[in-house]
């Protein structure tokens, strides 16, 4: 079984092409849908399908 891959905000912006900051002001902003959280750390995890609908947002698909 394989695992999903989640990405952190940092990767997630870089394979966005914008700053980690520009994703989180976002995302303050309400530009950007919330991602899941880890339930351990609370940090942000963004899906494949998660960058999908985020670059379509950009309009960079």
């Amino acid at each position: 079984m394989v695992k999903n891959k989640y990405y952190s905000a940092k990767e997630a912006a870089e394979l966005l092409g914008i700053s980690k900051q520009t994703l989180l002001r976002y995302e303050k902003r309400g530009i950007f849908p919330k991602p899941k959280r880890n339930l351990v750390n609370g940090w942000r995890e963004y899906t494949e399908s998660d960058l999908n609908r985020l670059k379509k947002i950009l309009g960079r698909i």
